[in-house]
């Protein structure tokens, strides 16, 4: 007798999801039996955009691709803006930016955790841990005058300096977490009914995140020492010995599962609060801009020729943006931005194949998905210049994703 099987379709548009994606999921009674996820559903030309305007202008835009980790895009905007043009921002101002990031990422991973907690029906954990994220939202709203989109980032440094009451407050708010953080781990990491619902599922095997080419925590958690601040320092990271969170050097093996992501991150939280203090205690004096005359800056982005690479460990993983300038215009003649979650979207299909359909808000969660970050259209012009059938893409690209679902044993 012929097994019954089931059409279940999430998304674009479904009250579990804040962005619109889709997930087509097969089901045998209770078990996800073929998988299929799109994406696309958001374009908004951001890139475009951004090479009609001016640097400074393109720089607040790029605050804009991702609403949570708005400062993630900026940090990778400047740095690649200052290796193509030339510029080096002061070292006060390098701490500041380092500063100002890891206060994102313990904003971004207590939301994850409390998301987390959501989606497995624990919604007093969700209340509780993001009560006690309002701190750091204080703190970014004090030096930066938001508590997102901080406008804090200039190409050549940084545009708000910190005050003795912001590092008052800075301080304050590390004793407040370090108890705040134990008490977390606590309850996420010994809470019997958290365990059941995330031991096993969403397990990425190193082998298969090296396949899918995941970062962040999603790498991290399957074992991965990969962290951008530890392989290709910048800034006050460059000052420190920035060793990757992964679950090994913990509890001595990596699962790879949403438990050993909810450690990974919940760690992290207590790494970011050590950078912070080190970077108070080692903050720089002097100034912090490069070129404080924004005219000046963009006159010199006018003359300059140059070409680069920006890079950012954002709390999802790794943030990177190409530039070129071509010394005839005030912005960026090319302006290429590729976010952690278009890769790390790669990952849902594998995962969910197997699972059941109760683990599905677990595996989407699992790697703090963002789309409008990852979305965006291309237009492909063959040598004469003509542009190529979008069919024939299209085409070409399912067939590229088709053999690599094949060998993942997505599909059969």
């Amino acid at each position: 007798m012929a097994k019954t099987t089931y059409y279940v379709p999430i998304g674009p548009i479904h009250p579990a999801l804040k962005e619109p994606i889709r997930v087509e999921a097969e089901v045998e009674g209770e078990k996800i039996v073929k998988v299929n996820v799109k994406r696309g559903f958001a374009h908004r030309g951001i890139e475009y955009m951004g090479m009609k305007r001016n640097a400074i202008q393109t720089l607040y835009l790029s605050e804009r691709i991702c609403g949570i980790c708005s400062i993630s895009h900026p940090y990778a905007f400047v740095i690649g803006s200052e290796k193509a043009l030339g510029i080096e921002a002061p070292p006060r101002a390098q701490y500041i930016r380092t500063i100002i990031a890891e206060l994102e990422r313990i904003h971004s991973h207590i939301l994850w955790l409390g998301v987390i907690a959501h989606e497995i029906g624990f919604d007093p954990l969700l209340f509780w841990t993001w009560k006690g994220r309002e701190k750091v939202l204080d703190v970014l709203e004090a030096i930066t005058g938001n508590r997102i989109n901080y406008s804090m980032y200039m190409i050549g440094g940084v545009r708000r300096d910190l005050k003795e009451s912001h590092i008052k407050a800075l301080r304050d708010m590390i004793t407040y977490y370090w108890e705040f953080t134990e008490h977390m781990k606590e309850v996420f990491l010994s809470d019997p009914v958290y365990k059941a619902r995330t031991r096993g599922v969403a397990q990425l095997s190193k082998e298969m995140a090296l396949k899918l080419n995941v970062v962040g925590p999603t790498a991290r958690a399957a074992g991965l020492r990969m962290d951008i601040r530890q392989d290709i320092p910048y800034d006050a990271y460059a000052d420190m010995d920035i060793k990757a969170v992964v679950p090994q050097d913990i509890v001595g093996e990596a699962g790879g599962d949403a438990y050993d992501i909810t450690m990974v991150r919940l760690y992290e939280i207590e790494q970011s609060l050590d950078i912070i203090e080190f970077c108070l205690d080692n903050l720089p004096e002097g100034k912090i801009l490069a070129i404080p005359n924004y005219v000046a800056l963009l006159n010199k982005i006018k003359k300059t020729e140059g070409e680069a690479i920006g890079a950012h460990e954002a709390p999802r993983g790794e943030v990177i943006h190409y530039f070129k300038y071509d010394g005839k215009r005030d912005g960026p003649a090319v302006w290429k931005v590729i976010a952690p979650s278009y890769n790390n979207i790669n990952s849902w299909a594998p995962l969910l194949l197997g699972a059941e359909v109760a683990d599905i808000p677990v595996v989407v969660a699992y790697i703090d998905p963002c789309m409008c970050c990852n979305d965006r259209v291309a237009v492909v012009k063959d040598s004469s210049g003509r542009i190529l059938d979008y069919s024939y893409l299209h085409k070409k690209a399912v067939e590229k994703t088709r053999k690599l679902e094949k060998e993942l044993g997505v599909r059969k």
